[in-house]
């Protein structure tokens, strides 16, 4: 062993028994206030619950959590104190009706290394973050999301002509479409049909940031000082990772403004969020924020709502007799001798109910994205410490057998009351809690609808048929991490009637 290694290994020796004495000193100190809220006993002296917390969709886990321990349950990840939160109740008085103490997101040292400190979702509570919250509202809120119907037909409309030539790369244009109505809105940026340079940048971007967001991901967010530790080093590996991942976050961040301000520059620039917003620029800062604003957009909308509109197809593949019960709805309100439109949406109940479930049934974020605290405070006779990274686990509510029985059942009939209304439950907190709701909710929500009655009244989806006649399965399984997709799957998709595919091919004509 060199001189040098020898150097760095007493380091970390150093630093593990300066962890070991802080724990010391934090058990005995605990006796001295509230309890925790009840978790699994830790397994480590020193690493806490690290073996107990499992990185394949660990919202199964905190589910089966809540069962034992209650709506709160406490583990603890070497220093890190971690509360999951399993009910709507509790996350209601905790991250909104005191949302001054549970506005702020907890420390986590690898997605600044891999440079996703520009996005506006996970930036620390403060003034940074309140001047692009700001921005963000103005821009979403839901007398603006209007201006972008015609956006969202078109890029619909897009969607409706790929799955009538090449049904078979449904997943394709699934993310075609969710991209393609950001991009546009945001950057006046038409994205190719296939292999689009942004999508694809976004997907691989997003995807390096799923891999990194839950407890237990990556020892530094545990250990911060780990940070320090060269990329040789053994254990150090994330400083690998972290890298490949800033090369991807900084293109995702830089390379589509840098496309619009060279249109604003030769006079070619079309009417988008980016270029209204670096209109008004004065300096360097406010160019940051324009920045962070476009980019965050760009790498949260595109790939949540292709999650959504995944789940929507998987689902009624799946579930035939919800599909023929929508479109007898859609051909009484519509007819089909045109497309919905958004226009529609308050007369189509059953359809609004589908919507609903499919944020129910598979939510885009079945762990959100965590919220930190700000200061001590205590629940219910429980200590929930300053720093501490609280997990809302969304799965839990939207599966909550109490309030939705049968939740493995996609089943929209379980929004409407005994009188044929749509109930009160929107199902609004899949989009998140408090000041950290989803500010681009009411442009998501309104692609996603938008694609759900379209493909309904002009498609049907089914499961596909093999050369010897039978089905094709599809099993109900889904990825792991911060944005949750179906598993790869096959599924029929054709036109309902020689009608509907006229009418395809009549309003894309554009493409052709």
């Amino acid at each position: 062993m060199t001189v040098l290694s020898q150097g760095w290994y007493g380091l970390v020796v150093a630093c593990l028994s300066i962890i070991m004495i802080a724990a010391v000193v934090r058990m005995f100190s605990r006796g001295l206030r509230l309890p925790y809220p009840p978790g699994p006993p830790p397994a480590s002296w020193l690493g806490g619950n690290i073996a107990d917390v499992p990185q394949v969709k660990p919202w199964l886990q905190y589910t089966d959590w809540k069962k034992q321990y209650g709506n709160l349950v406490y583990f603890r990840l070497y220093g890190q104190h971690n509360i999951i939160i399993n009910d709507y109740n509790t996350a209601v008085e905790l991250c909104e009706k005191r949302s001054n103490n549970y506005s702020d997101r907890p420390s986590a040292i690898i997605l600044d290394l891999m440079g996703w400190d520009f996005n506006s979702g996970l930036k620390p509570y403060g003034d940074h973050w309140r001047i692009e919250r700001r921005m963000f509202q103005q821009a979403y809120k839901p007398d603006v999301v209007v201006s972008y119907w015609g956006i969202q037909t078109q890029k619909v409309q897009d969607l409706l002509y790929g799955l009538l030539t090449t049904p078979n790369d449904f997943r394709s244009h699934i993310k075609t479409v969710a991209a393609a109505v950001v991009m546009s809105a945001v950057y006046s940026h038409d994205i190719s049909p296939k292999d689009d340079y942004y999508v694809g940048l976004a997907e691989a971007s997003v995807a390096k940031l799923s891999e990194s967001v839950f407890p237990g991901a990556s020892i530094v967010n545990a250990i911060p000082i780990l940070r320090h530790l060269p990329e040789w080093f053994p254990g150090a590996g994330f400083h690998t990772f972290a890298r490949e991942a800033r090369k991807l976050t900084d293109q995702m961040l830089n390379a589509p403004i840098a496309m619009v301000e060279k249109k604003m520059e030769n006079g070619t620039a079309q009417p988008c969020l980016a270029s209204e917003l670096l209109s008004t620029c004065k300096n360097e800062k406010d160019r940051m924020h324009t920045k962070c604003v476009c980019a965050t957009s760009y790498a949260a909308g595109a790939d949540t709502t292709v999650a959504s509109i995944e789940s929507f197809f998987y689902a009624i593949a799946k579930f035939p007799e919800v599909q023929r019960k929508a479109q007898e709805e859609i051909d009484s309100v519509v007819g089909n001798d045109r497309l919905p439109t958004m226009n529609d949406r308050p007369s189509l109940l059953y359809v609004e109910a589908i919507y609903r479930e499919v944020l129910r049934w598979m939510p885009a974020l079945p762990l959100g994205v965590a919220h930190g605290t700000s200061a001590d405070d205590v629940y219910e006779g429980q200590h929930i410490p300053r720093g501490a990274s609280i997990i809302v686990n969304t799965w839990a509510m939207t599966h909550d057998p109490n309030v939705y029985p049968n939740p493995d059942i996609f089943n929209p009939s379980r929004f409407f009351t005994k009188d044929g209304r749509l109930n009160d439950d929107e199902v609004l907190y899949t989009f998140g809690f408090g000041r950290r709701v989803c500010p681009g909710r009411h442009l998501a929500s309104n692609t996603l609808w938008l694609t759900i009655v379209t493909v309904l009244a002009l498609f049907n989806i089914g499961k596909k048929v093999k050369a010897d006649g039978n089905e094709v399965p599809i099993k109900t399984d889904f990825t792991s991490g911060l944005v949750t997709h179906p598993l790869p799957y096959e599924c029929s998709i054709a036109p309902r009637s020689e009608v509907a595919r006229r009418l395809i091919l009549d309003t894309s004509a554009h493409i052709e």
